[in-house]
């Protein structure tokens, strides 16, 4: 079943205790995100100290709620420019708000996840699979309604291999 709309806010928002995204692209064509991204590539950095925005505080909610939500992104470098802005403008942020931001870089490495793609997986048993175009633009959503087991063990993979996004990016830049 494909999820759009109300559904999938529905389903976003409506987890018990964990939502947990594996990302595998080096881009993804948001329209929302295009007037930040012109920002960016301007010179226009975040202000961590007083950069808001709804995902910010809905994290700050959930924290507070004792809900988690967090991801791994799966990387090679050079990194994208999209990934550069991403870092920048979202993962520090959102990271600081109580998401748990993990990098899982592959550029050295076999990569232990080689042929899974995008999904978000709420209370380890919803699986949303996210489908993206080769330019990293969302074709659909659909919802898994297999075994959830397969994707416990890739979150399980994913996060064990990964490191702390603050760590990751004070390495890479540092």
């Amino acid at each position: 079943m494909l999820l759009d709309g109300d559904e999938w806010r529905a389903t976003l928002r409506g987890f018990q205790l964990e939502a947990w995204r594996l990302e595998t692209l080096p881009q993804y064509l948001v329209p929302q995100e295009a007037e930040e991204l012109e920002a960016f590539r301007a010179g226009k950095r975040v202000d961590l100290n007083t950069y808001s925005s709804a995902y910010t505080e809905d994290l700050k909610r959930l924290r507070g709620e004792g809900k988690r939500k967090g991801r791994v992104h799966v990387v090679t470098r050079p990194l994208s420019e999209y990934l550069r802005f991403e870092f920048s403008r979202y993962y520090a942020p959102h990271m600081l708000a109580g998401e748990d931001i993990r990098i899982l870089d592959v550029t050295e490495r076999e990569n232990p996840l080689p042929e899974v793609g995008d999904f978000w997986m709420f209370d380890g048993s919803t699986v949303v699979l996210m489908h993206y175009a080769d330019d990293g633009r969302q074709i659909s959503r659909e919802l898994y309604e297999g075994d959830p087991a397969p994707f416990i063990a890739w979150q399980r993979v994913a996060v064990a291999e990964s490191v702390p996004f603050l760590e990751y990016a004070e390495r890479v830049t540092g």
